[in-house]
């Protein structure tokens, strides 16, 4: 009989809840603690607290430890998407103490980290493996109390008072008890609404939230309620000022169940745990008894995924999908309360997301001149509606500028104009303005006039933190204006050096765009230079929203490429048509069979699929290859939300088209033609 090694632990950061990490690790089947990395590896106590564990000197020198294959991550929260991230570069395995980070985007980083890593990373909600965590779940599912209604949970505590020094209380380490605590009742909310629906978990539709922001800043007390599709409304409070019930209640038509404090089940170091159902035809206590240590759970659970070749945990821990759902949660609750730490903030994020300061040397993504820019341009632009904080944004900015991207696209009316402060923000922050291509638009419908122009754009710069645009369009057209008053108003602000490049119009015909040029030609202005329509592989057939405007017919691509007009391509991948969303017998998404769907762009979505197969990459690759590969200059404008979605974008880099690919994909070339 063969034994297989243990995994060897190591604890990053040798606080309170490392200790009794430490006790689980001890009482485990599969891991061995080998490690400690401390800042201070002279405090005293260590040697008592983790005994049999060598210390060593600072973090880094845990992550280059070849004798420690996984990391119990136990800092204050501000620092573990940092150390997580960097644990999966270095090919350890990460076990994250809650929260995984201070917000959904920060998890996800860390989730993408391991991803590409090939590593296991877990957030520790050590409730979550307990035998009765489980037996809850199979209560509601067999229908104990009826149908479930209402979920009620708290995890709140009282601090002697106001500590300003302490973690719990200090705003640059993202105090309160939002993050520290409020993920419990929220993390078993969602759980348990899964099981009343047969699912793992469910994400609540609607979160409402109130809090008390003490001195300084962070929330000492707060409540949030939760709706749930299908009807269930979860009530949820934590603090660290005030202290709680801390009863788990779920009420159903036919009764309630109550647990008390669920989080430490049957007990830190085991015990019996008890789960009390009240119907109106009598009480009823089931015990559950553990002789195993709480940590332990969490310890084996990761173990055994780790020894499985698993990346996350398997339910009812807490797997990638569950963590981010969490976070979410927390995100909305904080945003309901205006809870914006100060380290969240510019002046104080001033690394990349892994710790570091931004790099400007990447070459992922290629740069081409453009006609009228003073600096080359990245192939891909990126854009970016849909952050609401600077620190999520950032992490997103950093990577698309890393891989070699300079090309930035915001719009006044983005966002009510957070997309353009936030950009502003990010490029003060980083310092990068003078390597960077920002586009500016302006002027849409109904205040689509001349004299708007000058107007919003003074706006635009106050929020870009800076004097000038790279490239301009008017977001649309007016065509009760003569075409000639708009030329003059963009040509003052070339002038005038707010626009320092191309300006044209954005969703603007071909017509008006030859007008804008023969005006300006008669008048010695200025002539529009750039151009921002929808263009795809996939033709738009009818606008998908008002005043909106495609160039992929072939009468356009002719006129593209005879006036070899920049055009930066909105809806350059087909907003999903070109992805599993889509298909001849798939009719359930409105907007895509409204705008997209034709035989036409079947078939090209067909020979799409095709030559993907071919080149191993997917159908919405070698669609953005194809606006990349146009014989004008073709600047494709991408929306990732996520680091994922940002790398599967620069797959298409890889791809180069030929004239008669274009031509075959587009369906004028017999196939046997293309990659022939």
């Amino acid at each position: 009989m063969t034994s297989i090694a243990p995994i060897r632990w190591g604890i990053l950061g040798p606080g309170t809840i490392a200790k009794a990490f430490a006790g689980g690790v001890a009482h485990s089947r599969t891991g061995t603690l080998v490690a400690v990395g401390a800042r201070n590896p002279g405090k005293s106590g260590l040697a008592e607290n983790f005994p049999g564990a060598r210390i060593l000197e600072g973090y880094a020198a845990l992550l280059a430890d070849p004798n420690v294959d996984a990391i119990y991550i136990s800092t204050p929260h501000p620092s573990h998407a940092e150390w997580a991230i960097k644990a999966a570069k270095a090919g350890k395995h990460v076990l994250c103490e809650k929260p995984m980070g201070l917000t959904a985007f920060e998890a996800d980083a860390m989730i993408h980290a391991a991803r590409k890593a090939g590593t296991f990373l877990g957030e520790a909600f050590m409730y979550r493996l307990h035998p009765q965590t489980a037996k809850l779940v199979e209560l509601v599912r067999s229908g104990a109390i009826g149908e479930v209604r209402v979920i009620k949970s708290s995890f709140g505590f009282a601090m002697p008072g106001f500590m300003p020094e302490h973690r719990l209380y200090a705003n640059d380490l993202a105090g309160g008890g939002i993050l520290d605590v409020g993920g419990y009742p929220v993390s078993m909310a969602r759980l348990i609404a899964g099981a009343a629906a047969g699912e793992p978990f469910v994400e609540p539709d609607k979160v409402a939230g109130a809090a008390h922001l003490g001195q300084s800043g962070v929330d000492e007390w707060a409540s949030a309620l939760l709706h749930f599709p299908g009807g269930i409304v979860a009530e949820v409070s934590c603090g660290i000022s005030l202290a709680q019930d801390n009863v788990l209640r779920i009420l159903g038509t036919k009764g309630r169940i109550e647990v008390a404090d669920f989080w430490y089940a049957s007990g830190k170091e085991g015990g019996t745990g008890k789960i009390r159902i009240i119907r109106p035809d009598g009480d009823e206590v089931i015990e559950v008894t553990e002789d195993r240590w709480l940590y332990a759970f969490e310890v084996d659970a990761a173990g055994e995924a780790i020894l499985a070749g698993k990346r996350e945990f398997a339910w009812p821990g807490m797997g990638w999908a569950d963590s981010l759902g969490n976070l979410r949660v927390l995100d909305r609750w904080r945003a309901a309360i205006g809870l914006e730490y100060e380290i969240e903030k510019p002046t104080k994020r001033v690394n990349t997301i892994s710790g570091r300061r931004l790099r400007s040397s990447g070459t992922t993504i290629t740069k081409r001149e453009i006609p009228g820019l003073p600096r080359p341009a990245s192939c891909l632009a990126l854009g970016f509606e849909d952050f609401r904080t600077f620190s999520s944004g950032a992490i997103l900015l950093d990577a698309y500028f890393e891989a070699g991207g300079n090309v930035f696209d915001t719009a006044y009316i983005y966002g009510a104009g957070y997309t353009e402060t936030l950009l502003g923000q990010w490029l003060a922050n980083r310092g990068v303005r003078e390597q960077s291509v920002v586009i500016g638009k302006g002027a849409h419908t109904p205040l689509c006039y001349p004299d708007m122009i000058g107007k919003q754009l003074t706006q635009s710069l106050e929020r870009l933190q800076s004097d000038h645009v790279d490239v301009y369009f008017m977001h649309r057209d007016n065509p009760d204006v003569p075409v000639g008053e708009f030329v003059d108003a963009m040509d003052r602000e070339v002038r005038a050096g707010r626009i320092r490049g191309p300006f044209g119009g954005s969703n603007w015909t071909m017509a008006r765009m030859d007008e804008a040029i023969a005006y300006a030609e008669r008048t010695g202005k200025q002539k529009p230079g750039a151009l921002s329509n929808n263009f795809s592989l996939a033709e738009m057939l009818e606008p998908i929203w008002a005043g909106c405007v495609t160039s992929s017919s072939d009468e356009w691509k002719a006129w593209l490429t005879a006036r070899q007009m920049p055009n930066f391509a909105w809806s350059s991948q087909g907003r999903g048509f070109f992805t599993g969303r889509a298909g001849r017998d798939q009719r359930d998404n409105e907007e895509l069979v409204r705008v997209w769907y034709s035989e036409k762009n079947f078939g090209r979505r067909d020979r799409a699929i095709e030559l993907a197969n071919r080149l191993g990459k997917s159908p919405i690759h070698v669609a953005l290859a194809y606006v990349l590969a146009q014989p004008f200059p073709s600047v494709p404008l991408i929306g990732p939300r996520t680091l994922d979605e940002l790398e599967d974008s620069l797959q298409a880099l890889d791809i180069a088209l030929s004239p008669d690919d274009l031509a075959w994909l587009d369906g004028g070339l017999d196939r046997k033609r293309a990659r022939g």
